[in-house]
């Protein structure tokens, strides 16, 4: 009888204690006091629940739910932050491949790239995006950078180092702009306050990112238009699953219509009700096919694998801007990429499947 492929579904769990739940993995990989999604959620209003920290709690847990139904031998580990006991788990364990959840270590989400890199200097395969992409993908500059080099339009923009750099006689950014942290992911940083009509707002939003990132900022010009996301799956032949809209009609009218960290992760609050996912979204075919095809451009730009999401900005007129690359999107249900992978017809245990083996085939 064959031996089951064993997929190790590695997360790195949201370091805020709730509720008075810790959660810890023994050195031998046993699971020990995990939290679950009841458990974080107990006792809080829903305006404050923040779906980013219980999200990846649901994610791993239906990750291995669906693994362990089509055939595989899994393990479920919380590396916690401790890079030796996940070093000590792969010698141990050794999987056959990796469904990497780990997003980032001590809140640092740089750190995301360098866990790949472990993954890699150990020979263990694993889904998504390979360490360099991950690690490029964060710096959002320089990922603009590659994708205008390659002919594809992303908003005109400037990167700010200190507040003086505002005071330059080279500021020629059109008004509004969207100011944004510039090494961050999962729309942190991105509020209402990050578009800006003047001067006088755009220098105090770049204090606050520089104080509380301390970080760059990235100034855009803003894109007044809809949003729409194309998730890809696939490698040598990828697809581009059907595009989904933001719908951001439930909005109040004087919230700017962006995809706020609140429209993202906290359930219960203004953004979050007014942002709604709309699949297929409905613009012209031609729109569609060009969007698709940028899409697929910029998931092989960057080099990414497996599986991602793209984000653009479409004008008034449908011009599209390319406005993120996110490696290793958010797959659990009720997220966009599975929202769209639905359409396509995948359930979102074909969808977990299928990333699995993609990267298993690149690992032969």
């Amino acid at each position: 009888m064959a031996r089951k492929v064993h997929v190790a579904v590695i997360f790195n769990e949201p370091t805020t204690e709730t509720n008075g739940v810790r959660k810890y993995v023994s050195q031998n990989g046993k699971i020990e006091e995990f939290a679950t999604r009841e458990q974080l959620l107990a006792g809080l209003s829903p305006e404050s629940i923040d779906l980013s920290e219980v999200g990846v709690l649901e994610e791993r847990e239906h990750v291995q739910r669906v693994l362990e139904g089509a055939g595989y031998n899994t393990s479920l580990f919380n590396m916690n932050g401790d890079i030796k006991r996940l070093i000590r788990f792969l010698e141990l364990k050794k999987p056959d491949l990796i469904f990497n959840l780990c997003e980032s270590v001590g809140n640092l989400a740089i750190h995301e790239m360098h866990v790949a890199g472990i993954y890699e200097l150990m020979g263990v395969p694993y889904t998504g995006a390979g360490a360099f992409a991950l690690g490029t993908c964060l710096q959002k500059a320089r990922v603009k950078e590659i994708l205008t080099a390659h002919k594809l339009l992303t908003p005109r923009s400037a990167m700010f180092q200190n507040i003086g750099e505002l005071d330059g006689n080279h500021f020629d950014l059109n008004f509004p702009l969207i100011v944004k942290p510039s090494r961050e992911d999962a729309s942190i940083g991105i509020e209402n306050d990050s578009v800006v009509d003047d001067m006088q707002a755009l220098r105090k939003r770049v204090r606050y990112i520089f104080s509380e990132y301390e970080q760059p900022a990235l100034v855009e010009e803003y894109i007044d238009g809809r949003e729409i996301n194309v998730g890809i799956l696939g490698n040598k032949r990828a697809v581009a699953l059907p595009i989904s809209e933001i719908d951001f009609s439930g909005l109040p009218e004087d919230y700017p219509k962006i995809v706020t960290y609140n429209a993202k992760w906290m359930q219960g609050s203004p953004e979050f009700i007014g942002t709604v996912g709309v699949c297929p979204a409905k613009i012209p075919a031609d729109v569609e096919k060009r969007a698709k095809e940028i899409a697929l451009r910029a998931f092989k730009i960057i080099g990414l694998r497996d599986y991602a999401r793209v984000d653009i900005r479409l004008t008034k007129n449908f011009t599209p801007y390319v406005i993120e690359v996110n490696p290793n999107p958010d797959i659990s249900d009720d997220a966009g990429f599975a929202r769209s992978a639905r359409v396509y017809g995948l359930t979102f245990e074909d969808t977990v499947c299928k990333i699995v083996e993609h990267a298993l085939e690149r690992s032969r």
